[in-house]
């Protein structure tokens, strides 16, 4: 790739690169730009080799290996792609998208593209078992499949986003593989010989990748941790940190730095910053809280309030760049787990210095507000301060001397907050913000560290009047940013898609209602829309609904406002202890006090980073919660609970448990024997022949079947399935819906209707010998013949349906007239046959003994008109005898043979050498069956009562 051309040969060629001065400025000898590298590719029409692309330019000896690798960036970018013979070539001229691999916990997964344009592509599962979640690969789509997505195929791997897994190992026949905890990698890895690490069959480990996967061999991997057992105490919170890839632990460096932190208020510290000691403030806290970052306090001034709220002042020791900055950037923020935090700083700060806890010094930063007495805010500074909390106190205690009174010294101050709430929250209802009732929960736990209850906490007001304050003080913090036209991150929250706006709108007009603001509503009207529905059974369901269409609230330099609070500008100011984001609004407001430019780097990329460790923080706190109550559900398999639909999907539905606050999935599979249908806009799921419907919110009761601890989830099993139908409302689902046991009930108004002649019963068939029960096994052949078994009665859900089914009228109509044959042995028509089929005359001459059939067993009667005619030929003189004159022929014959034993040879040897003919009416006349004999399946010769002869069948076409 060498180049050995001389500087005094350069060519004008690298100096027509139309970003030499960009590149200039960062490097003393700046290469071609990655953009003129790619407009000479494409301009050249063809694949090159990287020696050509250097010769062109040309690169010289000393810049090989930069060159070489920026060419490597470009390709793990995705700009360009290096095939098999060593040739770069452009990736849009081969129809490549980078994306970045998303997988399913199903097997499947999608390529995301990397830049935004354009819907995911569908990877299956054979392409998934190249690549692992978050890896970035070249894609070159394809087709589509059955449900119209596209089809990708990967045809490089640009990066690798694993190194290590936390996974669970296994032993199987002296081989060892791991199965990661991350259902989004659902390939089984090989452990290499040796590398088990001591570790036991089923214990928790995490490894280290040795060889990724491809198209034709697994993933290799070692042990380089033994975690232990699956459900030790705490092992939820161990796989979660390493499963979500938490930085849990902190560098050296960072530990040093904490621990040389001094723990009290120096007079240095303390120069230059306004004395708020004497200030009677306090902080309000959860019973639980350890670490304290905000105080307040409010006097009255004039007819409005003085406000002040005063946070604790982290920038002071943690500087930009320092050991404690990088830890607490790469964490972003604290993660709450039931019964520990991974803190964004050491607790040396977190709890210690930083920490405004009761009767010690503590640096803070403080907004100080003048706010009028109809809750608006007039004016407002911030300014470095020191102070001295004079209480601790919690919600339950500041609502208690609020709401029942009591004696305490600082009950007047709070006294004061509270009116001050008041004129706030007045103030947040006229701006219109949205205010849902939801309902937060807390786990109690024993001494093993497992769930013994799971309790709602109860807001009060002593809640929102902190929120409040710091609301209040947060917009003061984006306004005085946004004024002195400072970059900083701004907290987002934009409003609904038109996608989601759509849906939500569709879902509301089944409901009855309207979402106000045509396509670009206001908060203000969500807001009503949420006061309108409040009092309706339903307005868990809409709440939820109005919730969804709204987007993800994110952090960004550019401000686009608030639509949840309804905020021109907001941002995070109030709690830098847990919080990165606040950490930098602290610096960039004394940046501005002090006159000064705040620059941490690429503010886009900051906001990037933070929003997804705040993503990644609730999913893994998330997921420990998940197991804990699966774990916690395990002793209450086959007990009955009620609850509400809380989400509905295509594979089934999510119930929430009404006392123990625990979701649980009832596959669809598990609501009843029908093909179940999901209806997007209707958030239900409805089956196609019952009409069940299962909608959000709806009330049900549930039966717990399984609590999985591999999967953290738990299986319910419908205990009343019977929902609304069609456009029966929901209502009549939960109180008149048809259930699971309702069929004593349908048998009930069965018996009454009969009762009261309103209902014909199937008639019952004679009584018969159980030697004849294999006689009766033929007629099955011929439906028209078939007797009736009045035990089997239609289900009840048909008969709910309608009493006219047609299903049903077949079989009444046949049990109307069992015996309507009576007349056929007075008038025997045999001869009439003859005239008209003289083959029949034949068969019957032949076999005499007919009449003993006849007289013993009415079987034979039914088994010709199974059309299987007997083996031999008989004569035709025997059927013109009346059957009262044949009938004494043959008595010691009949008795000593009886019928079933003679007429069930014949009938299973008819088969094999009948004639195709089939002449089951004329036999059914030379051997008529007494009229009290007759059987129900002799409905069909009923003709022959009115005198006419049967007319002769068809060969073509046999009646049925």
């Amino acid at each position: 790739m060498a180049s050995n051309r001389k500087n005094s040969n350069k060519t004008a060629l690298r100096l027509q690169d139309p970003f030499l001065s960009r590149e200039k400025t960062k490097y003393d000898n700046p290469l071609p730009s990655r953009e003129f590298i790619l407009e000479l590719l494409e301009k050249n029409g063809v694949p090159m080799h990287a020696e050509e692309l250097a010769a062109a330019f040309p690169i010289y000896e000393h810049e090989l290996d930069l060159f070489e690798r920026r060419l490597r960036a470009m390709e793990r970018a995705g700009q360009i792609l290096i095939n098999r013979k060593g040739e770069l070539c452009v990736a849009e001229k081969l129809d490549l998208v980078a994306c970045r691999i998303s997988g399913h916990r199903d097997g499947y997964g999608f390529a995301v593209r990397e830049s935004g344009e354009g819907d995911d592509i569908y990877l299956s599962e054979r392409e998934m078992h190249k690549v692992m979640h978050g890896d970035r690969v070249m894609v070159r789509p394809g087709g589509t499949d059955r449900r119209g997505r596209t089809e990708g195929r990967i045809v490089e791997v640009l990066e690798r986003a694993t190194t290590r897994l936390i996974a669970r190992i296994y032993s199987e026949r002296g081989v060892w593989y791991a199965v990661s905890e991350d259902r989004r990698v659902r390939q089984e890895m090989l452990v290499e010989a040796g590398g088990d690490g001591g570790a036991k069959h089923g214990q928790v480990v995490m490894v280290d990748i040795v060889d990724y996967p491809d198209a034709h061999r697994q993933a290799i991997v070692k042990v380089s941790e033994v975690l232990g057992d699956y459900a030790d105490p705490g092992m939820e919170i161990e796989i979660a940190l390493r499963k979500h890839d938490l930085p849990h632990v902190f560098s050296d460096e960072a530990v040093a730095q904490a621990v040389a932190t001094s723990q009290k208020v120096g007079k240095k510290d303390i120069k230059g910053r306004v004395d708020l000691r004497d200030l009677p403030l306090v902080t309000i806290d959860g019973e639980t809280a350890r670490d304290f970052d905000d105080a307040v306090y409010a006097e009255k001034s004039g007819k409005g309030f003085r406000l002040i709220v005063a946070i604790a002042d982290v920038s002071h020791y943690v500087r930009p760049g320092d050991a404690l900055d990088v830890d607490a950037r790469t964490r972003s923020t604290s993660v709450y787990f039931p019964r520990r935090v991974i803190p964004m700083l050491p607790e040396e700060l977190s709890n210690g210095i930083c920490s405004l806890n009761p009767d010690v010094d503590r640096l803070c930063m403080v907004c100080d507000m003048q706010v009028s007495a109809r809750g608006k805010v007039k004016k407002y500074q911030f300014y470095p301060a020191v102070m001295r909390s004079q209480n601790r106190f919690t919600y339950t205690q500041v609502w208690q001397l609020l709401s029942e009174g009591g004696e305490h010294k600082l009950r007047p101050q709070l006294e004061t907050l509270y009116a001050l709430y008041q004129q706030l929250l007045a103030q947040r209802h006229k701006r219109g913000a949205v205010d849902f009732d939801t309902i937060e929960t807390q786990m109690l736990f024993n001494e093993q560290g497992k769930i013994d209850k799971i309790v709602p906490v109860v807001r009060n007001d002593a809640h929102r009047l902190i929120e409040e304050c710091m609301l209040a003080a947060n917009v003061c913090a984006a306004e005085f940013i946004q004024k002195h036209a400072h970059k900083c991150l701004f907290r987002v929250h934009e409003g609904p898609t038109p996608e989601k706006l759509e849906n939500l709108r569709r879902f509301l007009n089944v409901s009855g209602l309207t979402l106000g603001g045509g396509d670009k509503p206001t908060t203000k009207d969500y807001a009503e829309l949420a006061e309108r529905v409040r009092e309706r059974p339903d307005a868990s369901m809409i709440q939820t609904m109005l919730l969804r269409s709204m987007q993800q609230a994110v952090y960004q330099p550019e401000n686009l406002g608030h639509f949840g609070l309804s905020y021109e500008a907001y941002t995070h100011f109030t709690s830098p202890i847990r919080r990165y984001p606040d950490l930098l609004v602290h610096r960039t407001i004394k940046a501005i006090l002090a006159d000064k430019k705040y620059k941490p780097g690429k503010w886009e990329a900051i906001g990037e980073h933070c929003s997804m460790a705040e993503r990644r923080a609730d999913d893994a706190s998330r997921d420990v919660q998940s197991w804990l109550k699966t774990y916690y559900m395990r002793d209450k398999v086959g007990e009955v609970y009620t609850g509400k639909i809380s989400a509905v999907a295509g594979f089934g539905i999510f119930v929430l448990l009404d006392e123990l606050y625990v979701e649980g999935l009832i596959h669809i599979s598990e609501l009843g024997k029908d093909y179940f249908h999901f209806h997007k806009d209707l958030q239900a799921i409805i089956g196609e022949k019952s009409g069940l419907r299962y909608q959000l919110g709806d009330a049900v009761t549930v039966k717990v079947m399984r609590a999985d601890l591999e999967t953290a989830q738990v299986d319910f099993a419908l205990v009343d399935v019977g929902r609304s139908k069609g456009d029966g409302g929901r209502d009549g689902g939960r109180d008149g819906g048809r259930d699971h046991d309702r069929g004593s009930r349908h048998q009930k108004n069965r018996r009454d209707k009969r009762r009261q002649g309103g209902f014909e019963p199937p008639q019952k068939a004679p009584a018969k010998p159980a030697a004849e029960v294999s006689v009766k096994l033929v007629p099955a052949v011929l439906p028209v013949a078939s007797e009736p078994a009045p035990a089997a009665k239609p289900s009840s859900r048909k008969r709910h349906r309608g009493k006219g089914n047609a299903a049903n009228k077949p079989v009444e109509a046949a049990a109307a007239k069992p015996v309507e044959t009576k007349p056929v042995a007075a008038k025997p028509v045999a001869p009439k046959q003859v005239e008209t089929k003289p083959v029949e005359l034949k068969q019957v001459e032949t076999k005499p003994v007919a009449p003993k059939q006849v007289e013993t067993k009415p079987a034979v009667a039914e088994a010709p008109v199974t059309a299987k005619p007997p083996r031999a030929p008989r004569k035709a003189a025997a059927a013109k005898a009346p059957a009262s004159q044949a009938e004494p022929a043959q008595p010691q014959q009949a008795a000593s043979q009886p019928a079933p034993q003679t007429a069930a040879p014949a009938a299973d040897a008819a088969p094999a050498k009948a004639p195709r003919r089939r002449k089951p009416a004329a036999t059914a006349v030379a051997n008529p069956a007494p009229a009290s004999e007759a059987p129900a399946s002799a409905a069909p010769a009923a003709p022959a009562a009115d005198g006419a002869a049967p007319k002769p069948r068809s060969r073509r076409s046999p009646r049925r």
